[in-house]
């Protein structure tokens, strides 16, 4: 009885102890930084602090958040490819930081492409096209019907010509054959109160920063821009049903500084996944609207990057986008 009470006790131990005490090289031995290209309170941002408060558990050492909004997600990731490739700093990365900034800057102070490695897929943000919930425009078809009506009429609210949003306003004028007038804001939350206030028809927004006018019966979703209908919004229709082939959402990634030693990216790797297939730490990723898909590897990660990199180019030369 003595010999198994033992044999339990080192086993409850060794399923007990954190992640670092088994990590070669002892590694963390000190809190590791995540950097963030938006600001704290943003949807990016309670994202990447659930995960942080999980992995300091795990990992035994603290999980600072640094933020650094700014210049289209520039001056963040700047920051983080110049840091130290040592496993103490990662970057909380949205596909505009790694991937469509390239098609919308001649240069930049970073190679999206040769700065970083991969370390983990953490969830996809789809985008929506959206009115006023009191819109007589009940559906896309009526969206597209009314554009055509009278040319650039329509208008069509989006955060920026050269934002994520403004990209997906331009994609969907043109796949659909659309002439509405694609109106610029300087947010997504001015956009969103000048459709409440009657004064644009229509607007493209990411679905975290809408998701909740939308729950309180304030905006109706009329397509998401995802290749399918997104989980916890099966009632609403993918732009793919009326656009064949059409998807584009954002997303989000962890990456760190090229050199990062590979048993650190594959450690975290593995954490991470451990926490986006956690039920309850899904569950409230998706209340803030991004949609969690854990289990990818590092090289998955880094195919699918090239992959979004073939699909946006691709794109700008659809909608005649220019570097500036």
């Amino acid at each position: 009885m003595k010999r198994r009470t033992l044999i339990q006790a080192a086993l409850v131990a060794t399923v007990a102890s954190p992640t670092w005490a088994q990590t070669p090289g002892g590694w963390p031995d000190k809190p590791i930084r995540m950097v963030l290209s938006q600001p704290a309170g943003s949807g990016p941002d309670n994202v990447a602090r659930l995960l942080g408060e999980r992995l300091a558990k795990t990992l035994g050492q603290a999980v600072v958040i640094d933020n650094k909004p700014g210049g289209q997600n520039v001056i963040g990731a700047q920051a983080a490819a110049r840091s130290a490739p040592d496993g103490y700093t990662f970057y909380f990365a949205t596909t505009a930081a790694l991937v469509t900034n390239s098609y919308l800057f001649k240069t930049m102070p970073y190679n999206p492409q040769k700065d970083f490695a991969p370390v983990a897929f953490v969830a996809k943000s789809p985008f929506a096209v959206l009115v006023k919930a009191d819109s007589g425009i009940t559906s896309m078809q009526d969206l597209i019907a009314k554009s055509r009506l009278a040319a650039g009429k329509l208008s069509l609210a989006n955060e920026g010509p050269r934002t994520f949003g403004g990209l997906i306003a331009r994609l969907i004028n043109s796949r659909a054959k659309m002439d509405a007038n694609l109106v610029s804001y300087a947010s997504v939350g001015v956009s969103v109160q000048d459709i409440l206030g009657g004064h644009a028809d229509a607007v493209v927004a990411d679905v975290a920063s809408t998701a909740q006018l939308v729950r309180q019966g304030r905006l109706r979703m009329l397509a998401v821009t995802a290749g399918k209908r997104q989980p916890g919004w099966e009632q609403v229709p993918s732009l793919s049903e009326l656009l064949p082939g059409f998807d584009m959402v954002g997303w989000f990634a962890v990456v760190a500084p090229t050199g990062t030693p590979p048993a650190v990216t594959a450690t975290m790797n593995r954490e991470l996944n451990s926490l986006l297939a956690d039920r309850e730490v899904r569950e409230r990723i998706l209340s803030v609207g991004p949609i969690a898909e854990p289990g990818g590897t590092p090289e998955q990660l880094g195919a699918f990057l090239q992959e979004e990199h073939q699909r946006w180019a691709q794109a700008a030369k659809e909608i005649d986008l220019l570097p500036e």
